[in-house]
This record gives structure tokens, sequence and C-alpha cells, in this order.
């Protein structure tokens, strides 16, 4: 990563103010860092509460949930008023969650703090995203990918590093030490956020905050993703249409909308960057849980030494961003990621109790590639066909729809390993990961808008 922020420094990114790369960083990394630490720990939770998987599932949906409904809105306010007050904001939120899950007593009390990181680290990425925007615009800088590249490959990292971390907080402190971990964090995010994040100054009266658009859009997704974690509960599905009906009706009726849909809609790229992070997302996340619950269950590993297993998929994921980071293409870069997930996927029909370590760092290794290509590639994609006025909520936006994909990953989860995370269950989930990762592929072979970003050919 060093090596990395030198080339940014010496290259054409140069000019970038190199200040506010750290809080950058920091706050953009809270959400996958906490994302990935607690796939080691649900199985000792579920052991310290007596809690099947179907029900440690909601420490990962309920981060989730309050996420992906907290990005785009946290990324429109951070059009609005800057980033600073909204990352401070949002700091403070991550270090009570760390209190509260590091002292909690029942594994309700626990899904509440993962609530809090949710809402918490929503600022981190659309904050990131407006200053980059922000300072290419400062300095002329059309394509800032030197910095776009450190972004990526820090939240990349962290997320899959978070595993091995999780496993060694685990085994020093026990699982209550992947929440208080988020104390520290949190006072050195803040201190950075308020002493390097500029103020935004305002020009004129205070803008008008959308609130029926963000109440509408809030429930459409509430009813949406509870119904995917809950299929049984189906009178959510017409609940969210309705909702969905009434937050489009308001926003295309709005002179100030909190999503204008009529810039969004006009935008089919950008529209295809959101879908093919919604795939890619449902595999990367599936392996990230319920692959390592299998590794501590049907393969019968410890939490640290699953932690070392998945070690491998974070360096080659890390190595795959930094040596493409620079490249411009994004096609040949989905369509690479694309092939590796579907060859990971069908490998995973082929384990069982038995399989030797030497296979499964193998497969960390296949995983890794993906992991490290695909998220880079739709940043890129997206940084160039979002409407610049609108950046922090496109930047939330395509968060949210990562995490559709996590939850998407979570009901596979909660479905295929209910009570168990055994092999048969995991040769289910493999099958349909298996269908997701095929269909992300056909989607990227036929996505012809992604030539006119980067310079593919």
């Amino acid at each position: 990563m060093s090596a990395l922020l030198d080339r940014v420094r010496r290259s054409d990114d140069g000019a970038f103010d190199r200040r506010l790369i750290a809080p950058m960083i920091l706050g953009a990394i809270l959400n996958p860092i906490n994302s990935s630490m607690v796939a080691v720990a649900l199985v000792p939770i579920g052991i310290a509460f007596g809690a099947p998987p179907a029900e440690t599932a909601w420490l990962v949906s309920g981060l989730y949930l309050a996420t992906a409904i907290g990005q785009p809105v946290v990324g429109r306010l951070v059009d609005t008023y800057g980033p600073r007050p909204l990352f401070l904001v949002g700091t403070t939120l991550v270090g009570l969650a760390g209190v509260v899950g590091a002292l909690s007593p029942q594994l309700w009390v626990l899904v509440l703090a993962r609530v809090l990181l949710g809402f918490g680290t929503c600022a981190g990425y659309p904050a990131a995203m407006y200053l980059i925007r922000s300072e290419s615009r400062r300095t002329g800088l059309a394509s800032p990918a030197g910095i776009l590249t450190v972004l990526s490959v820090s939240t990349q990292t962290i997320s899959l590093v978070g595993p091995t971390l999780g496993g060694l907080l685990i085994g020093l402190g026990g699982w209550r030490a992947v929440f208080a971990v988020n104390v520290p964090l949190a006072v050195v995010a803040f201190t950075l956020g308020a002493w390097r994040l500029p103020r935004t100054p305002r020009t004129g009266p205070a803008p008008r905050i959308d609130v029926a658009g963000i109440a509408l859009f809030a429930a459409t997704l509430v009813a949406l993703l509870l119904f995917l974690m809950e299929p049984e509960r189906w009178w959510l599905l017409p609940v969210a249409a309705a909702a969905g009906a009434g937050f489009a009706r308001w926003e295309l009726r709005s002179g100030d909308p909190f999503l204008d849909l009529r810039v969004f809609g006009g935008n089919g790229p950008l529209l295809a960057t959101y879908g093919r992070t919604l795939l890619s997302y449902v595999v990367a996340y599936a392996f990230l849980y319920g692959y390592t619950q299998w590794l501590e269950e049907g393969r019968g590993l410890s939490a640290s030494v699953t932690g070392l297993m998945l070690l491998p998929m974070s360096v080659t994921a890390v190595a795959a961003s930094a040596l493409t980071g620079r490249r411009p293409e994004v096609r040949g870069k989905l369509l690479v990621g694309a092939t590796a997930q579907v060859l990971a996927c069908a490998a995973l029909l082929t384990f069982g109790g038995s399989t030797p370590l030497w296979l499964i760092v193998g497969l960390a290794i296949l995983i890794g590639i993906p992991q490290g290509l695909v998220s880079l590639a739709n940043q890129n994609a997206l940084y160039h066909q979002a409407d610049p006025e609108r950046t922090g909520a496109s930047a939330g936006l395509l968060r949210t729809f990562g995490y559709l994909g996590a939850i998407v990953a979570s009901v596979g989860n909660g479905a295929f390993l209910a009570e168990r995370a055994d092999t048969p269950g995991l040769h289910h989930l493999a099958a349909f990961l298996l269908a997701v990762a095929c269909g992300f592929l056909a989607v990227n072979l036929a996505g012809r808008s992604l030539r006119k970003v980067g310079g593919d050919a």
C-alpha cells in the first residue's frame, strides 16, 4: 500500500491534496472491515448465545439493511452539505456501536450494534468520492486514476484481510473484540476528519431536504429486503411495490428530488453498473460468509485457522488491484473477474470434509482475482458515468446495490446452511452461486457501453 501511495505522489495525481488521503481511506474502510471481520465470529457468537446460523445471519443482514438505506441518503446529504459533518457524525456512531457490541448481553443487542455500525459507516465512501471529484475540479485532472486505485485497493484489502484480522482478534480476546476494535478506529477517524476535512462553504439559503422522498425510499428498501430475508412473508412484496411506486411518483414531481430518477433513468450505462455490482456481490459475500462458516463447521477448522486459509485471497486481490489499477480499461477486468467467479463456484461443488488444505488455499487464490478486479472496475465506471453534481448520491447507491447483493447472499446462506454449515448445504449453495456467476459473465459479455469507458476495444 505504501508503494502505491508513493506512485500516486509521483504521478500526475500528485496535485491531489495528500492531507485528505488518510481520513478518506480510514472512513471508507470502516464498512468493509465490519462487513468481513464478523464472518469468522458468527459461529462463536452462535455458540455463545445458543443461536443457529439462521438467527446469527441477522448480524449480517442488519448491517446491510441499514447500509443499503443509509448510503444513498447520506450520499445525498454529502452532496448538499459537504463531507465533513456527515463524516464526523458517522464516526461517532461507529464508536458507540463498538461499545454496545462489546458489552452486549443478548443476540438482539448485537444486531442493534450492527445496525448502528451500518448507519455509522455510510458516510465514508460517499465522502471519499465527493472529495475525489472536488479535487479533480480544483486540479483540472479529469481522471484521478491513482487516487481511485488507492481507494479501491484500501477497501478491498481491508475487506479481504477482515476474516484473518477477525480470527486474530477472536483468538486474543474472544468474539467481543471484533466489536470493541471499532472504538479506537472511530476515535482515530473522528480526529483525522475534524483535523483535515475541509469545511464546505454555504452560499445562499440552506437547501431543502426531500424528507418524503427519503422516507418512501427507506420504506421500499425495508419491505423489499425483509421479504428477501424471509420470503414466507409474501405480503411484504406488494408493500415494497406500492412504496416504490409512490417513491417514483414523488421524485418525478419533486423540484429538488432526493434521487433524480430522470437522471438515473436516462443513464443506461450507470444502471448497468449497478446491476453488475449486485450480481458480483452475491457471489463475493456468499463466499465470505457461507464458505467461511463451512470451513469452520463442515471442514472443522478453528476461527483463527480459517482466517489464515483466506489470507491468500486477500493477497491475490490486492495484487490484482495494484497491478491493474492504473490501467483505465474496465471491460477486460470485468470479463476476467467474471470468468474467475464461474471457475471458483464450479470448484466449490467438489469440496468436502476431507478436502486438502492446499486446495482450500488454491480456491482462495482463485476467488481473490475477481475480488481485486470487479469492484475496482465498477468504481471506475461509476466515476465516469455518474452526474458530477450527484457523485455522493451515485456512489452511495452503488454501495446500496452491492448490499442488495450481499443480502441475497445472506438469504442463500440462510436457506442452504439453515441449521448447520455442512457439505451438502455447501454444494446446494455452490450450485446457486454458479448460476449467478454465469449470469454475471453473460451481462459483461453483452455490455457494449463498457467499451467506451477507459478505452476498451
